[in-house]
C-alpha cells in the first residue's frame, strides 16, 4: 500500500512540475503561442472543419437509421470470412476509408453502443477501420509535401493495404468467438425516425468536430513550446543516439518524434533527406495516426468499455506494415509516369483549396457516399420483400 501512495505522490509531483512548466512556457513565449493558436485554428478552419462534419452526420444517420444493418445483408459473406465480424460493420470499415481519421472508429463505436455487433467486432474494427482521408493522403501529402501525385497514390495505395493487413491479422483476435450473424443476432434492431436521427446527427457532429478541434489546438501550442523550449532537439538527440545502429539521426529522430505526436505536423517536416526514407516514414505516420487522434478516440470510447490497448495495437501495427510497404512498392512501382504527372496537377488543385470551396467538395463526398448507401438499402428491402411475397404464395 505504501509503495502505491510514493508512486502517485512521485506522480503528482510529476504532473505538478509539468503544468507549472507549461503555464512558464505561455508567460515566457506569449507571441509564440499565439501565433501556433491561429495556425490550429487556421488548420481547423480549412481542412477539418469541412472534412470531418459532413462525414460525422453521414455515420450518425447511416447507423441510427439501421441502414448498416441492410448493408450488412449484402456485405456478411465478404466481412465475415475476412474479418470475422458481421456485415454491419461494413458501415465502418468504408466511411473510415473516405472520411479521414476519425470517422471510421466513431462509426464503429455508435455501431456497437446500437447494439449491431458484439463487443469483440468492435474492438476488431477499431484496430484497422480508423485511416487517413484520401483527399489529406493525395492532397497535403502528395501534392503539398512531396509534390507529386504519383508519390500520393502509392501512399494512399499503402495505407489501404496496410489496414486491410491489420484486419486480417485481427480475425484472430479473441478467437473463440464468432462474429454476430444475422442468424445468431435474434432481436432485430430498431431504427430511429429520420427526423430524429437526422437532428441527433447534426448536433452530435458538430459537439465531435469541435472535440478534435480541441485536441488540435492543444497539441499544435504543445509541439511548438516542446521545439521554442528545446525539449523536443533533447529527446530526438537521446533517440537518435539509441537508435544509431538504424541509421537514425538527430534530424530524422525529431521529424519522427513530431509525426508520433501529431500527424499533419509531422508529414510536413518531411522536406529533406532521402526519398524512400521521407516515403517510409510518412507511411508510418499515416498509420499511426497520432497521439492527437488517439485523444480523439478516446474521447468517443468514453464509457463504451471497449478496448483502448486493442486500438493502439492495431495502429502500431499499420504504421510498422505501411512503411514496409512503402519502400517495397517504391522500388518496384514507377512513380515518373504521365498519369503520375497528371494526378500531381489534380491533387495540388485540392490541396490549394479554401474553406468554402473545401466545405463543398467534403459535402458533396459525403452525400455521394449516402447516395451510394441509400441505393444498396433499397435494393435490398426490394429483394427481400419479393422473396416474402413469393413465399407467401
Amino acid at each position: 500500500m505504501g509503495r502505491i501512495v510514493g508512486k502517485a505522490k512521485y506522480r503528482d509531483i510529476l504532473l505538478g512540475a509539468g503544468l507549472l512548466g507549461a503555464a512558464l512556457a505561455l508567460v515566457l513565449w506569449p507571441e509564440m503561442s499565439m501565433e501556433a493558436m491561429r495556425d490550429g485554428l487556421k488548420l481547423c478552419g480549412n481542412v477539418i472543419i469541412p472534412s470531418l462534419f459532413p462525414f460525422f452526420v453521414l455515420s450518425s444517420v447511416v447507423v441510427e437509421l439501421g441502414m448498416s444493418r441492410y448493408l450488412g445483408k449484402l456485405l456478411e459473406p465478404v466481412m465475415v470470412p475476412l474479418f470475422r465480424v458481421n456485415g454491419n460493420c461494413a458501415a465502418a470499415l468504408a466511411l473510415g476509408f473516405v472520411g479521414g481519421y476519425p470517422v471510421g472508429a466513431r462509426t464503429a463505436i455508435e455501431i456497437y453502443q446500437n447494439g449491431q455487433c458484439s463487443r469483440t467486432e468492435a474492438e476488431r474494427m477499431l484496430a484497422f477501420c480508423n485511416n487517413s482521408g484520401p483527399a489529406f493522403i493525395l492532397g497535403v501529402v502528395g501534392a503539398g509535401v512531396f509534390g507529386s501525385g504519383g508519390l500520393g497514390l502509392l501512399l494512399c495505395l499503402t495505407h489501404l493495404l496496410a489496414s486491410l493487413c491489420v484486419g486480417i491479422l485481427f480475425r484472430f483476435y479473441k478467437p473463440g468467438e464468432r462474429p454476430r450473424t444475422r442468424r445468431s443476432q435474434g432481436v432485430q434492431f430498431q431504427a430511429a425516425s429520420f427526423s430524429k436521427a437526422f437532428t441527433h446527427s447534426v448536433t452530435g457532429a458538430l459537439q465531435a468536430t469541435l472535440n478534435i478541434c480541441a485536441f488540435i489546438l492543444f497539441f499544435t501550442v504543445f509541439l511548438r513550446i516542446l521545439a521554442r523550449a528545446g525539449i523536443l532537439s533533447g529527446t530526438a538527440r537521446l533517440l537518435s543516439a539509441l537508435l544509431a545502429p538504424l541509421g537514425l539521426d538527430q534530424t530524422w529522430a525529431e521529424r519522427l518524434l513530431t509525426g508520433v505526436v501529431e500527424v499533419s505536423s509531422g508529414v510536413s517536416s518531411l522536406t529533406g533527406g532521402s526519398l524512400s526514407g521521407r516515403l517510409s516514414m510518412a507511411a508510418f505516420m499515416l498509420g499511426w495516426a497520432g497521439v492527437s487522434v488517439h485523444c480523439q478516440v478516446l474521447a468517443f470510447l468514453g464509457d463504451s468499455g471497449l478496448s483502448m490497448g486493442t486500438y493502439m495495437a492495431g495502429k502500431l501495427l499499420h504504421g510498422g506494415i505501411s512503411a514496409l510497404l512503402a519502400v517495397l512498392l517504391f522500388r518496384f512501382i514507377p512513380i515518373s509516369s504521365p498519369a503520375s504527372f497528371y494526378l500531381a496537377e489534380q491533387t495540388e488543385a485540392i490541396a490549394r483549396l479554401d474553406f468554402h470551396q473545401a466545405l463543398t467538395l467534403s459535402a458533396a463526398a459525403a452525400w455521394g457516399v449516402w447516395l451510394a448507401f441509400l441505393a444498396l438499402t433499397v435494393c435490398v428491402v426490394q429483394k427481400n420483400s419479393g422473396k416474402g411475397r413469393r413465399s407467401v404464395v
